[in-house]
């Protein structure tokens, strides 16, 4: 690609990760090289084991703890946070892919894990032939306004609000 954009894909509706997921198997298809960083997740959900066992040119780590999104986060979720945007940091810069999804990084921003403004410095040092797509509810104005691409997702109804857990397949 001559041009990549920043996509972010928030708001409070169920179907952000899933287009994200949307993007890497078309990416992958085209025969693109993705990174997908997973923040605040960790453990073995059903597109890890998916994009392991069929999508060879995707690679994906977890710098997450696996604890709950509302919850106050612990020094070992802010550290594994900081650990991810580092790292974070490093693939985008390296030239190695050609998409890089970081996946709940606006919930990490959110929750004081890190920063909107290390969020806006990863954009800022993106390289231009880079795609790079952020994911998470609650993405900060000035992700927002760095951001090529924005597309709010709102919940109108959800069964989880009955009562409903989370469903292999389809949400984990």
């Amino acid at each position: 690609m001559k041009k990549g954009y920043v996509h972010v894909y928030t708001g409070s509706g169920k179907g952000k990760t899933t287009t994200m997921l949307g993007l890497t198997l078309r990416a992958s298809g085209a025969g693109l090289k993705i990174y997908i960083g997973q923040f605040h997740k960790n453990g073995e959900y059903s597109e890890v084991v998916a994009i392991r066992k069929y999508l060879p040119n995707v690679t994906l780590e977890q710098y997450g703890t696996g604890q709950q999104c509302c919850s106050i986060p612990d020094m070992s979720a802010k550290e594994a946070a900081e650990n991810g945007l580092k790292r974070a940091l490093e693939v985008v810069t390296s030239g190695e892919y050609d998409m890089v999804m970081l996946d709940e990084i606006n919930i990490a921003a959110r929750y004081g894990l890190i920063t909107p403004a290390d969020v806006v410095d990863l954009i800022r040092k993106k390289p231009q032939e880079l795609e790079l797509v952020l994911t998470g509810r609650n993405a900060a104005a000035e992700v927002i306004a760095a951001a090529d691409l924005v597309s709010e997702i709102q919940e109108v109804k959800h069964y989880f609000n009955a009562g409903v857990p989370a469903r292999v397949g389809i949400e984990v």
